[in-house]
């Protein structure tokens, strides 16, 4: 039994439709869903609404009103109150929340594709929702958070990571009533099986040496191991924390930054020159050759330009490490491009928020975007990396100077 306000569907169902309603829909499930809890009050209090029972236990005192946005728009829910204790349908709704979870998980997904505010309010809108405030959206969003939790303290337990790629991001939270900057660590390796991995993601105050140094201890803690080569730009303290937390690893700085960097110091009717020389030194078929046009690339700006001079030649073994590798790896492994493109994605999902309210709210979106990209790279299907090298059983083997092959270096990548 249920209240008196039951409705005779048949008349219901014609009425709405002789009127042709749009939010038929909605109207029709309003009213389901408020008589479908009726009846369970009604059950709580053993008697029907406004009946005599000696079973009745508990009395009917009006109805408290909530809000609560479906996919259908936003529902006027009355839910039933007693007279003594309380009743609440924990099957249709979640204390202090008013979106039902399929739409919760669809304004999550919005947010991480980087779908700003003020369009999702639209959004909303049009499906008969009354609109979406900031702190529902972040609210609903933080349902990501266990799942970037989860993706950013996993187990790296795919080694040896022979090759690691690290760059950083700087971003605007609001921290104690300012707007501070905070750099973004990204880093990501080439597994065992040759295949590239998102190994994590830090924020830090400042892009400093102990920033680097909390950063790579936390990837050493999770597993990270067999590291040979790190590819970075010329971040500040980064060198220091690679060989204070991973011995034996040597650094690559990125061709391409080191290019922009070199542009700087170099005249503007010079750098043509000077940058088809640059490019005239990886383009060579061994690291003999690769040596020997790096000294004709400094014999030729010496005499004219002594700044650039200097420049190259502080620079030489920290831009050339990768002549250490086998020449089928050097373009893997001489730029941490596929770094660059993940940064290039993580701003364009990031560029909606601007400044994010604070640490935990850029972790929520940066993290959910790199768990997302991580898990295309694990289907294959982008940033293949070293697996095709892997696959095609390339013989991954460079010389010593004694003549000998030394299949140590990519042990873990060779069949």
């Amino acid at each position: 039994m249920t209240a008196p306000s039951s409705i005779d569907p048949a008349q219901f169902l014609h009425e709405h439709l002789a009127q042709a309603s749009p939010d038929l829909l909605r109207e029709m499930l309003t009213t389901f869903v408020n008589t479908l809890l009726s009846a369970e009050a009604d059950t709580v209090c053993g008697a029907a609404y406004g009946a005599s029972s000696p079973e009745r236990v508990n009395q009917r005192n009006g109805y408290r009103h909530r809000d609560f946005d479906t996919r259908a728009g936003t529902l006027d829910v009355a839910i039933p109150k007693l007279r003594t204790g309380t009743y609440f349908p924990d099957w249709l709704l979640e204390r202090r929340r008013r979106a039902e979870s399929a739409l919760t998980s669809v304004v999550a997904t919005c947010y991480l594709l980087g779908v700003s505010t003020r369009r999702m309010d639209k959004l909303v809108q049009s499906l008969g929702i009354t609109g979406l405030s900031r702190s529902q959206v972040s609210t609903m969003a933080a349902d990501l958070d266990e799942h970037v939790e989860s993706f950013r303290t996993r187990p790296l337990d795919a080694g040896p990571y022979t090759f690691v790629a690290a760059d950083a991001l700087v971003m605007k939270v609001r921290e104690g009533g300012r707007v501070v900057k905070v750099a973004v660590m990204v880093a990501t390796g080439v597994n065992a099986d040759g295949h590239r991995e998102i190994l994590g993601v830090q924020v830090a105050t400042a892009e400093s040496g102990a920033g680097w140094l909390g950063f790579f201890r936390d990837l050493v803690a999770r597993g990270l191991s067999g590291v040979r080569l790190v590819t970075s730009d010329a971040h500040a303290g980064l060198v220091e924390a690679i060989g204070a937390t991973l011995p034996g690893a040597s650094w690559q700085r990125c061709r391409t930054h080191y290019a922009a960097n070199l542009m700087a110091t170099t005249p503007k009717s010079s750098w043509p020159a000077v940058k088809a020389m640059l490019h005239s030194v990886y383009d060579q078929p061994d690291t003999a050759s690769v040596e020997a046009q790096f000294d004709k690339l400094l014999e030729m700006v010496e005499p004219q330009l002594p700044a650039v001079h200097a420049h190259l030649d502080e620079a030489r073994s920290d831009i050339l490490a990768f002549t250490t590798f086998p020449k089928g790896l050097w373009r893997q492994i001489w730029s941490n491009n596929p770094n660059e493109r993940l940064n290039r994605e993580i701003r364009r999902r990031t560029d909606v928020v601007g400044i994010f309210p604070d640490r935990t709210s850029l972790i929520r979106l940066i993290g959910a975007v790199l768990a997302e990209q991580h898990d295309e790279w694990a289907e294959g299907r982008r940033y293949l990396g070293l697996d095709v090298l892997a696959k095609s059983r390339l013989s991954l083997v460079s010389t010593t100077d004694t003549g000998k092959e030394d299949t140590t270096a990519l042990g873990a990548l060779s069949a």
